[in-house]
């Protein structure tokens, strides 16, 4: 028995890495899948889901393509009788310096990421709405994919950096509207070895096979396949940040100094408060919040 028998999930970007990873453990868990992307390598993710006794099927839309991406929906519903878990995580980089980009390279890292993400989930959520509303109450769960480049800034990725922090805002977003549902929306920022990070030496695999290689897709996706289950059912609005063997849960925006006066400030006197409204709070740039190994 797994943990996700008789769940059907969607997983984007699934055709290698991460996605290829969750899709295959959802399916081990017992998830009937439906593995999306435009790359060819997603046959292979289900043919290998197929022949380990799951049950997956193709879908190569475009996940930022409005009616595409509720087809998607539909085909998971039509297939399988129903859908309860849209692991979002479809994603290409552009990275360049901001003086450097050029339009076409913010609007396509914008579309696939951040209106990828939106696309699906509203379309799932209005299935879901749909189906609570005429009496079909089930745990339903929408998990999205940001990255630490979103939740703390990264020079030469503000269109990836953007897409990403609005990604992990989207699943609050999701989790507050389709409570009432049975739906809870959680991300994750993982830190592994995919396709978008492979050139980069620091995510190299430890020479000596014996050690833990902490950047492996396939360390990211049991947190994945935890929140997609039952387990999760009172974790809602959250976003982890994930690497290896460890697992933060993030907080966000919170209140780090303050002023008060009764009637509005002048420049003069912010000026002059300056100290006082950081005194418990660097005015520098932030560093990063977990460690950087």
């Amino acid at each position: 028995m797994g943990t996700l028998d008789g769940k059907v999930a969607i997983v984007t970007g699934a055709a290698q890495g991460l996605g290829a990873a969750h899709a295959k453990l959802l399916a081990a868990e017992g998830a009937r899948v439906v593995a999306n992307d435009l790359g060819s390598g997603v046959n292979d993710v289900v043919a290998e889901i197929n022949a380990s006794g799951g049950e997956a099927v193709v879908n190569s839309s475009s996940v930022s393509d409005w009616n595409a991406s509720e087809e998607m929906i539909e085909q998971a519903v039509e297939t399988f009788g129903d859908l309860h878990i849209l692991v979002n995580n479809a994603g290409i980089l552009r990275d360049k310096m901001s003086f450097n980009m050029e339009e076409d390279e913010w609007d396509a890292v914008i579309n696939v990421h951040l209106k990828g993400h939106f696309c699906p989930s509203r379309h799932a959520g209005t299935y879901w709405r749909s189906q609570s509303k005429a009496g079909h109450d089930a745990a339903r769960r929408i998990i999205n994919t940001s990255s630490e480049a979103g939740l703390f800034g990264n020079a030469g990725q503000a269109n990836y950096a953007a897409a990403k922090s609005g990604i992990a805002t989207l699943a609050i977003v999701f989790g507050r509207e389709l409570a009432a549902y049975g739906v809870t929306g959680n991300a994750i920022a993982p830190r592994a070895r995919t396709a978008m990070t492979d050139s980069m030496e620091f995510f190299d695999a430890p020479e000596d096979e014996s050690q833990f290689d902490r950047f492996l897709p396939e360390n990211v996706s049991p947190l994945v396949a935890w929140l997609a289950s039952d387990a999760a059912a009172d974790v809602n609005g959250q976003v982890f940040v994930v690497i290896g063997g460890d697992v933060w849960v993030m907080q966000g925006w919170s209140i780090a100094g303050h002023l008060h006066k009764d009637g509005p400030w002048t420049p003069e006197e912010l000026a002059a408060k300056k100290n006082e409204l950081f005194a418990d709070h660097d005015r520098t740039l932030p560093g990063m919040a977990v460690p950087s190994w």
